[in-house]
């Protein structure tokens, strides 16, 4: 049995080696639609609606990472390791985003993510994340979506869990930060809690523009601990300007580091030259 699983799990990483860009896509989104569906009977039994659930599931969903040939180097693991309620901000570029959150999970331990209203109906998926304590936001409906966040804010305060949100609010496609909505910097204001900004770099080795999909590395960078500790509601333009222009700082020198290291006509460069 065991070893049927570990041949046909070589066979798989190789197949992707070579497999085109939409066949990759799509057998990822089947893998983790399938372990989705592994892990809900175990979330809904244990813990249900806890962010527990993430921790521990983690430690088998980063197998999809080396399946897809993606190498995570994390910079600042101390921070994500302090037992400290706060907001965590951190750029989106594509569903890939998800690989990262749970290859850093095992540091960050107790953290609860905010999404979309519309995620949550990608079953089974979106199942899974709502069983693992994610707080879904409908961003159509401005009261509802205040209730949402206020809950989100009193889950943070309450039981002391890292609260992780994509501020920009919609997955980036080109290589640089798109401005922050106001929503994380509201809750962290209001509940006086530090934000912890999470810069992730380019992904290099997928390229929309041609069709590539590769394999390569990510380099995700932990800044530290901005503090909220006497600020009002008066000052969220402010803070939303420091933690961006802080986060855009990193953001543009990991992707120089990045860029720097692939040969001049890397299939992953084509199309972005113009952007960088």
């Amino acid at each position: 049995m065991w070893l049927a699983t570990v041949v046909f799990l070589l066979g798989l990483v190789l197949a992707l080696r070579f497999a085109p860009y939409n066949t990759k896509f799509t057998l990822y989104y089947f893998i983790i639609s399938f372990l989705a569906t592994f892990c809900i009977p175990f979330f809904a039994v244990f813990n249900p609606c806890d962010p527990i659930n993430c921790y521990r599931s983690s430690f088998v969903l980063r197998l999809v990472s080396h399946i897809f040939g993606i190498k995570w180097e994390v910079r600042g693991k101390e921070l994500l390791s302090q037992t400290r309620a706060c907001v965590a901000v951190a750029n989106h570029q594509n569903s890939f985003d998800v690989l990262g959150m749970f290859w850093i999970w095992k540091w960050m331990k107790n953290c609860s993510s905010v999404a979309k209203k519309e995620i949550f109906y990608a079953w089974p998926f979106g199942l899974a994340l709502w069983l693992s304590g994610c707080i879904f936001i409908d961003r159509l409906n401005s009261k509802q979506a205040q209730k949402q966040l206020k809950e989100a804010a009193r889950r943070m305060d309450k039981d002391g869990v890292k609260l992780w949100v994509f501020p920009e609010g919609t997955r980036n496609k080109s290589r640089s930060l798109m401005p922050f909505k106001k929503g994380a910097f509201h809750v962290a204001i209001a509940c006086q809690a530090p934000i912890m900004p999470v810069v992730f770099s380019p992904y290099y080795f997928i390229n929309h523009n041609n069709g590539f999909f590769g394999t390569g590395k990510v380099i995700i960078t932990v800044l530290p601990y901005i503090e909220t500790k006497g600020l009002t509601l008066d000052d969220i333009g402010e803070l939303q300007n420091k933690v961006w222009k802080q986060m855009n700082e990193v953001y543009t020198n990991v992707s120089t580091e990045l860029r720097d290291s692939l040969p001049p006509k890397y299939p992953g460069l084509v199309g972005f030259d113009e952007e960088n």
